[in-house]
């Protein structure tokens, strides 16, 4: 009975200042559609450039890089044990860029159970004839069906079809950069020089754009049987293992523990892309600090209201503390009151900010170095609007508890008697 009574006095001081509680509530509401909108899209954002890389990058890539060997021979003379060897020039160990036993390699990851797929590649550096010039480039050899199941290989196709790189033998698909330099069309055939010095003819049935112009402009891709053929190796050679795993954040660990299990090198996508996860994590702080502004902003605006309303409520709180009402009655009062204004206009704001999102989420965004993106990125995510009516819960009662201690504090007898 008694919180129903604090409530019916609280809706009667909102109604007698009624205009100036719909701007504080408008306040409120404004400030969490901003907030909800610009999270949404600077988390999307930040997933659309982050999947520029991410979504083409392994999570860790297994190799053999070319270096020289470690323990030289004078080191393993037993006369020059204790000496400090100075030895310049050394050249690399003379071995294949091969991984030797790729297949058993694939079938243990396989059985990993942190490991989502693996996918098999080959690079192979290569020259495209152009007349009578050469352009230096890079063929990726890869399992077409692994490439779309792990890195969405065939939304990056923005002509003919991925599955004819499988299908149709000695066939290529180039990127948009290189495809512009050769000036070929979909089923030309060109004519590629390999660092053997062996030129070979293949059928382009499609073009690749990664939306980085660098990549687009050397890389295209083969089969792997294809650049098998292309480089006369045998049909167990690979060069490059990719890795997905279910969980990211394991990726450092586990690289180094694959490198030490099958004894090769090993790289881990945050190693590789330390860059990118540093860019996410600014643009998604400012995002924080502006939305996070604003409901502070919204939070002054309602601890003005409420300490105008202490003001001109002066005699009505004596009457209300003479009447048996004890400080804390009046402090829940003006809480009620805050707390009321927090909720209900960022119930609005949720609503308002979900249907800004949607707006902004099917405005047009057509790039040529971006083709899979068609509007602007937005993120749903449910942790953004349950922040954003904490927030703004926190706030606007912050904002009424302070003004109603003081109306909590006045003293009756001195407000009649002056009255």
């Amino acid at each position: 009975m008694k919180y129903k009574l604090l409530a019916s006095i609280s809706i009667s001081l909102v109604m007698a200042r009624w205009k100036q509680t719909l701007v504080a509530a408008i306040g409120v509401t404004f400030s969490i559609t901003m907030f909800i909108a610009l999270l949404s899209f600077m988390s999307g954002l930040n997933d659309m450039l982050d999947g520029l890389i991410l979504n083409r990058t392994a999570h860790i890539r297994l190799y053999k890089e070319i270096k020289p060997s470690p323990i030289q021979p004078i080191d393993q003379s037993a006369q020059f044990k204790d000496h400090h060897n100075f030895i310049n020039s050394v050249k690399p160990k003379e071995e294949r860029p091969e991984l030797y036993d790729a297949a058993g390699m694939m079938a243990a990851l396989k059985k990993d159970s942190n490991v989502l797929g693996v996918a098999p590649k080959i690079t192979a550096q290569v020259f495209y004839n152009v007349g009578m010039l050469d352009i230096n480039g890079v063929i990726n050899g890869i399992d077409v069906e692994a490439e779309n199941q792990l890195f969405q290989f065939k939304d990056y196709v923005v002509a003919g079809h991925d599955i004819d790189l499988k299908n149709t033998p000695n066939s290529i698909i180039l990127g948009t950069g290189i495809a512009a330099k050769m000036l070929v069309q979909l089923g030309d055939v060109i004519q590629v020089t390999t660092s053997k010095g062996e030129r070979v003819s293949l059928k382009v049935v499609g073009y690749f754009q990664s939306g980085i112009r660098d990549l687009d402009d050397v890389q295209s891709y083969c089969s792997i049987n294809t650049t098998r053929r292309l480089l006369g190796v045998s049909s167990n050679y690979i060069t490059d293992l990719q890795i997905k795993l279910k969980d990211i954040s394991l990726a450092p660990a586990k690289s180094k523990e694959y490198a030490k299990l099958f004894k090769v090198d090993a790289i881990d996508i945050q190693t590789a892309n330390a860059q990118f996860e540093t860019g996410s994590f600014v643009r998604t702080l400012i995002s924080y600090s502006v939305g996070i502004t604003l409901l502070i902003v919204a939070g002054f605006g309602i601890y003005n209201i409420l300490n105008m309303m202490i003001y001109e409520k002066m005699d009505s709180i004596a009457i209300l503390k003479a009447t048996g009402f004890s400080g804390n009655d009046v402090k829940a009062i003006f809480i009620i009151i805050a707390s009321t204004i927090g909720i209900v206009g960022g119930l609005f704001g949720l609503l308002f900010g979900l249907g800004l999102s949607v707006i902004i989420d099917h405005i047009p965004f057509n790039t040529a170095s971006l083709p899979s993106i068609k509007t602007y990125p937005i993120n749903y995510n449910p942790r953004i609007y349950f922040i954003g009516l904490s927030f703004s819960i926190a706030t606007t009662y912050l904002a009424g508890y302070f003004p109603s201690r003081k109306a909590s504090k006045i003293d009756p007898v001195i407000i009649i008697r002056g009255k």
